[in-house]
């Protein structure tokens, strides 16, 4: 979004120092800065007010500042992070009221991308970046959407009550999805009704004339539509969208028949796993919502693709096949994990797994259910420095690929564990080994 910065400066109570210029953007990162955009330091564990210098020097055209200026344009603000929230709500005042807001204890970012997919099928969408969820990516996300956007795709994560009606504060969703409630982030949160408290803030900042997309299947979720003055749209079992005839293929993507208020039409998802149609479910319920028609709904989803390290089926030089969602976990996209693996192809089925992240005082117990769970479908199961599952524990990344030996054309191999145990680097050493 190209924005004056005299304007920015004065919708975000800053003070302009230096030439009136444009930005197109924005961005936190000095080293993902793009020509033209604004560049946001950030005080973290490290000062971003360092790296203006390279931001101006990768083309910044602009940029924040609670401190001293480095020549170039600057808005001096008192903080830069509440001013790039007041950005995103300026940012917002020039958006179109299509503005789907996502949240959930899982599928957050799966149903961000198959949503994102399908509304480009009929409008210019705009969509969060990777999993850009909290109170600095919700903001970008806004002021990264092109001029012209019809619509725009924005995923809301929480650590806490009160984190997504923050959120929606800046967003001002018209559209919001729930997709399930579940044991995350419950070391943050406390009990999994404290989560449905909290994710529920989304429906709740819905105005009359928006939709509350809520997942059937999901008692938490559904109870949501006593808290919305919205319409409610249900999804999933029992829900106005839902699937039938579901055919999952040797590669894990699915076929289904859509059927909804709109009418019916066939699916075929381009990405992996059973538990992925719910997923689709989700995106068509709002798609459809927001006046997309059903054949755009299915091109959507055919042509989706998820963001990196979810559920990406490859084959090894040696025949194994691998399947790597490394790039989160928890106890219910673990269990669907290692529904899928079970699901390919193959005489021996390993899943080199890392910890959990967390999970509060269910730790040890979620652990060693998904520990029994593999077990009981067949799975050797090696943890990488996380011996709660009761499996093959090893230390390193190293250890577990020595653990894992030889494997070809008779192995299916599943990557999985929460963003801090980093494992797509053992996905990437089995796919070139």
């Amino acid at each position: 979004m190209r924005l004056h910065t005299r304007d920015l400066a004065a919708a975000i109570g800053g003070r302009l120092e230096g030439p009136d210029t444009t930005v197109n953007g924005a961005s936190h990162d000095s080293r993902a800065i793009r020509a033209g955009q604004l560049f946001v330091p950030v005080v973290a564990e490290r000062d971003g007010h360092e790296f203006i210098g390279t931001a101006l020097e990768s083309g910044a055209a602009a940029y924040l500042t609670s401190g001293p200026t480095a020549g170039g344009t600057a808005i001096v603000v008192g903080d830069t992070v509440a001013a790039l929230q007041d950005a995103g709500r300026h940012a917002r005042s020039r958006l179109p009221d299509r503005v789907i807001g996502i949240t959930g204890s899982v599928g957050k970012t799966s149903v961000k991308d198959l949503l994102a997919a399908v509304l480009t099928e009929r409008m210019a969408t705009a969509a969060s970046e990777r999993s850009f969820n909290n109170e600095l990516g919700v903001p970008l996300t806004l002021l990264n959407a092109s001029d012209g956007t019809e619509a725009v795709v924005v995923e809301m994560g929480a650590r806490g009550g009160g984190h997504i009606a923050d959120l929606c504060a800046i967003a001002v969703p018209t559209v919001g999805i729930v997709t399930r409630v579940a044991a995350v982030h419950t070391e943050a949160f406390g009990t999994i009704d404290d989560v449905a408290r909290a994710k529920g803030e989304l429906v709740e900042a819905l105005p009359p004339g928006g939709t509350a997309v809520l997942n059937a299947a999901d008692p938490a979720v559904a109870a949501m539509a006593d808290r919305t003055d919205a319409q409610v749209l249900r999804y999933g079992h029992g829900g106005e969208v839902r699937a039938d005839e579901i055919v999952l293929a040797d590669d894990l993507c699915a076929r289904f028949v859509l059927r909804s208020p709109w009418g019916d039409v066939e699916v075929t998802m381009a990405v992996r796993g059973l538990h992925q149609v719910e997923n689709a479910l989700a995106a068509a319920s709002a798609a459809l919502a927001c006046g997309v028609d059903l054949a755009d709904v299915s091109a959507g989803l055919a042509g989706a693709a998820l963001s990196p390290w979810r559920m990406e089926l490859a084959t090894s030089p040696s025949g194994a096949r691998i399947l790597n969602d490394a790039y989160n976990a928890n106890p219910t996209s673990m269990a669907a994990a290692l529904d899928a693996l079970v699901a390919l192809p193959a005489i021996r089925r390993t899943a080199i797994v890392g910890v959990m992240a967390e999970l509060g005082q269910r730790e040890a117990a979620d652990h060693a259910v998904i520990g029994e769970q593999a077990r009981g479908l067949g799975i050797r199961l090696i943890a990488v420095a996380a011996p709660a599952y009761g499996g093959e524990d090893t230390a390193s990344v190293d250890e577990a690929l020595a653990l894992l030996g030889e494997v070809g054309e008779r192995d299916a191999i599943l990557i999985k564990g929460s963003r801090v145990a980093g494992l797509e680097v053992l996905a990437a050493t089995l796919l070139h080994r």
